[in-house]
């Protein structure tokens, strides 16, 4: 009977241990948006822009404020005209051009609002949370899956997928930026 207390501990704490680590997961992006952050200010920029490596037609752009990133990737119809934009640095000119003359299908944006990499859930209640906007469907990263009718395995994936392609984007763009 000695072990019982123990062993009921140990199964809880481990029960514990394993639920947590889902919503606990590292974030990919979170060096990258340091990067990202840290580079714009050494220039003194807000904004910055690229072409996607990996599709000619596709851009990517983002806003930094104090303590967030608002970024944008989406198919453009007239490349010309933002490779035109690319080459003369108008990097705020290509994100308004990705928010607002973008094939909507294509558009993805994120909003880091701590600049600090997509998080899962927010740390506190009142903590503002990331989301992904995605074709014109929002998913808040608040940790809250079942207001979104999602399973938290289905939450987690998508959360994971968000993180990992923010993580490339970012990078493109702390390259475009070093340049």
């Amino acid at each position: 009977m000695r072990g019982t207390p123990l062993c009921s501990s140990l199964v809880v704490a481990a029960a514990l241990g394993a639920a947590s680590p889902a919503l606990a997961q590292d974030s990919k992006s979170a060096a990258a948006a340091k990067e990202l952050t840290q580079v714009l200010v050494e220039k003194k920029m807000d904004s910055v822009a690229a072409r996607d490596p990996n599709a000619a037609d596709t851009f990517i752009a983002a806003l930094t404020f104090p303590g967030q990133i608002i970024l944008i990737t989406a198919k453009y119809p007239a490349p010309p005209l933002l490779n035109e934009k690319l080459a003369q640095n108008n990097h705020r000119d290509v994100y308004v051009e990705l928010n607002s003359a973008s094939v909507p299908e294509s558009r993805l944006i994120i909003t880091d609002l701590g600049g600090d990499g997509l998080k899962a859930k927010k740390a506190k209640r009142d903590d503002p949370f990331d989301s992904r906007d995605l074709g014109g469907k929002t998913l808040a990263f608040d940790g809250n899956w079942r207001e979104d009718k999602m399973s938290e395995a289905d939450y987690m994936k998508a959360y994971s997928e968000s993180d990992e392609q923010y993580a490339r984007l970012l990078s493109v763009l702390v390259a475009a930026a070093k340049k």
